[in-house]
């Protein structure tokens, strides 16, 4: 693959798995999952993760894939290479993969004392993409294996952090969130 080609595949590709947080911020509230709970002293997650914002994240994810797979044969043909079709497996594990990664990273932070909010360089930047990709692999393995290359996942870890930073500031300057990572 040529760059060009290399970096629009990954963007694509990970489209599913990138907008289920921004959708959880926007439709999120209600009860949270932890339903209050702690463990030693220190909520299991938060007030943050709840189940409106969590089930509202999934469900972008798998309706952007929907849409993305419908309109893929005209993007291929205008980008002038093939964007992947997403299974109905594969769209679930990269958007369910991106909201469990972004719940166990709560977790993470909730045990090493930080609070809701706090920041946690490289995990939240790369949460929901250390689950989102495993779990895809393990629900659609031959549709992974054919587009998860190693250069795909390689701009994938260099370009989610980039665009993770620049998307938060946006929410943040709009005051969809309360910091700006």
């Amino acid at each position: 693959m040529a760059v060009l080609e290399t970096i629009g595949v990954a963007f694509w590709v990970m489209l599913p798995a990138y907008v289920p947080n921004n959708a959880a911020v926007l439709a999120g509230g209600g009860r949270p999952i932890d339903g209050g709970r702690e463990l030693n002293g220190r909520r299991l997650l938060g007030d943050g993760k709840t189940w409106r914002g969590t089930a509202a994240g999934i469900v972008a994810g798998l309706l952007l894939a929907g849409g993305l797979t419908m309109i893929a044969a005209d993007v291929s043909g205008t980008l002038g290479f093939e964007v992947p079709t997403f299974t109905p497996w594969a769209a679930l594990g990269l958007a369910g993969g991106a909201m469990l990664g972004d719940i166990l990273a709560s977790f993470l932070k909730r045990r090493t004392g930080r609070q809701r909010g706090a920041m946690f360089p490289g995990l939240d930047q790369l949460d929901f993409v250390v689950v989102s990709l495993p779990l895809t692999a393990l629900l659609a393995t031959d549709w992974f294996l054919t587009w998860f290359t190693l250069g795909v996942i390689l701009v994938i870890v260099v370009l989610t952090p980039i665009l993770h930073v620049g998307t938060n500031m946006i929410a943040y300057k709009l005051g969809l969130k309360n910091e700006p990572w």
